[in-house]
């Protein structure tokens, strides 16, 4: 017996038919979108659903017609800020389809933007419940950025808008600031983008002492381009980094766990330049007021020691002549005074120094004449007892080699004796000498 046989079409009419029946069209499903496209108005997409590991366990292709894409697209939007995106869970309202030539597909027909919402808002708050837990998600929303920061690490795609609007905001700004910036590249978007922004990061840290804080900007676009933020190792290193950082992503609209764990949110990147320009404003303004406040005072101070000296220089001259005036009468005074009283108190003053000086007189000549006849005495005795007086009373000295000598004891014949005398000396050469006993001396009994 021959088998049937079927043509493809034949067979895929008859998966068709049994595949769209009742309880297979207009059913509520929860996935998540894969590979989504945009052609010929049309959305294609892969819709999978993976267990607790990651691990893919169904897979289905799925498509959104041009006739209902604008209208499910703009609700989807509307609701959570979104386009349809690789990555985002989505709860579907499809119909089985089976089409003889395209094969199997889900049709699209409805989306509930709360399951989606719902699912971003669950990963968030694990997020920060982990790093809550972790004890960091204030820190660095602790930090202060100084009063006026002026040296800023920024983080941002090289030639992004969002990048070009913030640099141009900045140094066009019109009070003139001056700022030092750096970019640090980086992707910043894509499942790349924590990866390298937190590559970023390491780098500033690495020379953190140049800069006063970073800025991590980005220009608008598709919220769903803000996924990489919602990334808890990127949020666990802008918590902890050490010094403050400011968030300027997409619009004011669009909050990642970014804005929640960084010390500043800014909603775009121009914001971020405004609030850095504001910072150096409002000190200019500050140092302004005082400035002004020391010109009145000084103004003020000036004004009145101008008054205050032309009041004195008014004075002055009738000053000057009553001081004269009443000095020159307690002169007058004085000398009056002094003229009358110097007799009285002088004249015993001049008594008593006229018999002082006359009993000075008397002493010191009573003092000289003693002094000179002690002299004299001094005098006669010393004649008296001088060698001269000895030599007119007729005696003589004799000297050997100029020393005195008293006995001949010691000279030898031929040697030259001088012998000096009251009126000369006479010079005699020894021919011999002879020594005599001195005669013991006696006493009377």
């Amino acid at each position: 017996m021959q088998a049937r046989t079927l043509s493809l079409l034949d067979l895929n009419r008859l998966v068709a038919s049994l595949v769209q029946r009742p309880e297979t069209q207009n059913v509520w499903v929860t996935a998540e979108l894969s590979d989504v496209a945009v052609r010929g108005g049309h959305c294609y997409m892969e819709l999978l659903q993976k267990d607790d590991r990651g691990l893919q366990v169904a897979k289905a292709r799925g498509v959104i017609w041009a006739s209902n894409f604008p209208r499910i697209d703009a609700e989807f939007f509307s609701a959570t800020g979104q386009r349809f995106a690789t990555g985002l869970k989505v709860m579907l309202r499809v119909s089985a389809s089976m089409h003889p030539v395209y094969g199997f597909s889900l049709v699209v027909t409805a989306v509930n933007p709360d399951y989606t919402m719902g699912d971003l808002m669950r990963r968030r708050r694990e997020i920060l419940e982990r790093l809550k837990a972790e004890g960091i998600l204030d820190l660095n929303r602790q930090l202060s950025w100084p009063a006026v920061p002026q040296r800023i690490a920024v983080i941002s795609a090289p030639g992004a808008a969002g990048y070009g609007d913030f640099m141009n905001q900045l140094y066009h700004n019109p009070s003139r600031l001056r700022f030092v910036t750096r970019l640090y590249p980086a992707v910043m978007q894509g499942a790349t983008a924590p990866a390298s922004i937190i590559a970023a990061l390491e780098r500033i840290a690495a020379e953190s002492e140049l800069w006063d804080g970073v800025v991590i900007i980005r220009g608008g676009g598709a919220t769903s381009d803000l996924q990489a933020f919602e990334d808890y190792e990127l949020a666990a290193n802008v918590a902890q980094f050490p010094l403050p950082i400011a968030i300027g992503i997409g619009h004011e609209r669009d909050i990642t766990v970014l804005d929640w764990v960084a010390n500043l949110r800014l909603k775009t990147p121009t914001a971020v330049a405004e609030w850095l320009i504001a910072n150096g404003e409002n000190a200019l303004g500050f140092l302004s007021t005082v400035g002004n406040r020391i010109l009145q005072l000084a103004t003020e101070r000036i004004s009145g020691n101008k008054e205050q000296l032309a009041h004195a220089e008014g004075l002055l001259p009738v000053a000057s002549r009553n001081a004269i005036e009443r000095a020159s009468a307690r002169l007058r005074n004085n000398a009056s005074t002094l003229s009358g009283i110097s007799g009285r108190r002088l004249q015993p003053q001049l008594t008593r120094l006229d018999m002082t000086l006359r009993a000075i007189a008397e002493a010191a000549s009573n003092r000289i004449a003693t002094r000179r006849n002690r002299l004299d005495a001094s005098q006669a005795l010393l004649n008296a007892l001088s060698p001269m007086a000895t030599l007119r009373r007729g005696y003589s000295i004799t000297r050997v080699n100029g020393r005195a000598v008293s006995s001949p004891a010691g000279i030898a014949p031929g040697s030259v004796i001088e012998t000096t005398l009251a009126q000369g000396t006479i010079t005699s050469t020894v021919t011999s000498t002879e020594t005599t006993n001195p005669q013991p001396s006696t006493s009377q009994p």
